[in-house]
């Protein structure tokens, strides 16, 4: 059911379904030794199956995808005169019915106010506080589109619509902006990172607000301003200074750590992990939650990597570093794997590994236990050290979601389903309990809070390695 996209598309799907109800089976035409009200009953199963596992999704979508229920309650109730043992199946699509097509007056409200601010290019305290739900596509958020001056409009836009729409809204703006003396022309959507690399998208291009990198940006510019954009200065230049971890705890850091995770992960439905497998080309749903939690595996190393190279102090840095391998200690220890493994990368990023002078500060059994982490990470042998963990723990659990991926997306082109089935199995087994933390929020848990929820980084590898070089130069 769940890789039914890959094949056929949800309005082609209902459409058998309606087609096979309807008809009159007889043995040997597909139906072998079924009468009438089994064949309709199988069917009715499987239709059942399919609203179970979309309900979330479906109820996004609106008249759309609610009308399917309808029709075939319709269909089946004019069969109950000839088939009387429809009639639990009869009530069961009545019900369905009235919860995809009448939402409570509640759920109404609060989706016309669902409005909100793209992820972390908006820095709104009050937004980032809000337990993290699941996107979906009809959801309208706030985004930044800059001009290639670094001047920018305020857009409001759904977040599955296409680029040629988010170009309309731009050129509205800029129309009746006192900053733009021209009329727009023809304009490109454009996403720029931190590093100036360019990414230019087609107007049928869809939902491309989920796939912007840590610290990339939209940018809209005609033709031949495409080669002069550059990143925006603040994502260019850093300035040392010491870090806000100096004043947290390790235990209240990792414990948000773990808190965020379970959330993003909580949102992911099962549908998006297979159609990132089979890229989702066929696919309604895009993967917007799981691009998510993707994006925050590199913004986690990313900022493990910033916090220490920014640091002056050899050491305030060897504290920091002492810090971060307790912080991924924690993680292991409350079972999230996605920010254990994560701060372990950015440690082991070439720009920190290389600062010989801040690893001999570090005590010996900090040293020792960081070995043991990176052993976990070794990618030998299939990632069998992860793989034995992942095995050895209990639910509920956060996996390093790019490895819960990497074996999948290179099968798939063999058509090895059961891999898929695999993977959808164990995603439900790490989520058939509720994460429960016993914390006691102290005076400095918001401000704890809402810093690993909006992480400033840096994600240019280059700087990152110009400013370790500077911190400890090679003949140091």
């Amino acid at each position: 059911m769940l890789t039914h996209p890959i094949f056929l598309t949800s309005d082609r799907f209902q459409q058998v379904l309606l087609q096979q109800f309807g008809v009159e089976g007889k043995a040997g035409e597909g139906w072998p030794s079924w009468d009438g009200a089994e064949r309709k009953q199988a069917v009715l199963s499987v239709a059942f199956r399919y609203l179970d596992t979309y309900r979330e999704l479906l109820q996004e979508e609106g008249e759309r995808s609610n009308s399917f229920p309808k029709e075939l309650y319709l269909c089946a109730v004019q069969e109950l005169s000839q088939f009387p043992e429809l009639v639990e199946d009869v009530l069961k699509l009545q019900r369905w019915t009235e919860i995809l097509q009448c939402p409570s007056e509640e759920d109404k409200e609060i989706r016309k106010k669902q409005v909100r601010p793209l992820f972390r290019h908006f820095r709104r305290i009050d937004a980032c506080l809000q337990p993290r739900e699941a996107f979906r596509g009809s959801d309208e958020i706030f985004c930044r589109v800059y001009t290639p001056d670094h001047s920018y409009v305020t857009i409001r836009s759904r977040l599955s619509c296409r680029v040629g729409e988010i170009l309309a809204l731009v050129r509205e703006k800029l129309q009746y902006s006192e900053d733009q003396p021209t009329q727009p022309g023809n304009l490109l959507l454009v996403a720029v990172t931190s590093a100036g690399e360019k990414t230019a998208f087609r107007p049928s291009d869809e939902a491309v607000f989920t796939t912007l990198g840590v610290n990339t940006h939209l940018f809209a510019c005609e033709p031949s301003e495409l080669e002069s954009l550059l990143p925006l200065p603040e994502e260019i230049h850093w300035s040392p200074g010491d870090s806000k971890l100096h004043d947290m705890s390790a235990e209240e850091v990792a414990t948000q750590l773990v808190v965020f995770d379970w959330e993003l992960f909580s949102c992911v439905h099962e549908v998006e992990f297979v159609c990132y497998v089979f890229h989702g080309e066929q696919a309604r749903w895009r993967p917007l939650n799981l691009e998510l939690v993707l994006q925050r595996c590199s913004e986690v190393q990313h900022w493990v990597a910033t916090e220490i190279l920014q640091c002056q102090s050899l050491p305030k840095r060897v504290q920091l570093l002492r810090k971060f391998i307790k912080i991924a200690a924690l993680c292991k220890q409350q079972q999230d794997l996605l920010s254990f493994l994560a701060v372990v990368l950015g440690l082991d990023n070439p720009a920190v590994s290389r600062l010989r002078l801040t690893w001999e500060g570090l005590p010996g059994k900090f040293r020792k236990q960081f070995q043991q982490f990176e052993s976990i990470a070794d990618p030998s042998r299939n990632h069998k050290s992860y793989r034995d963990l992942m095995g050895s723990l209990r639910p509920p659990l956060i996996p390093f979601t790019p490895l819960l991926l990497k074996g999948e997306t290179d099968r798939h082109t063999h058509t090895h389903y059961t891999h898929i089935a695999e993977m959808v199995r164990s995603i439900r087994r790490y989520r058939s309990s509720q994460l429960a933390l016993d914390t006691e929020p102290s005076p400095s848990h918001l401000q704890t809070k809402a810093y690993i929820r909006q992480l400033q980084v840096i994600d240019n590898q280059n700087l990152l390695f110009e400013m370790s070089c500077k911190m400890e130069p090679k003949d140091m």
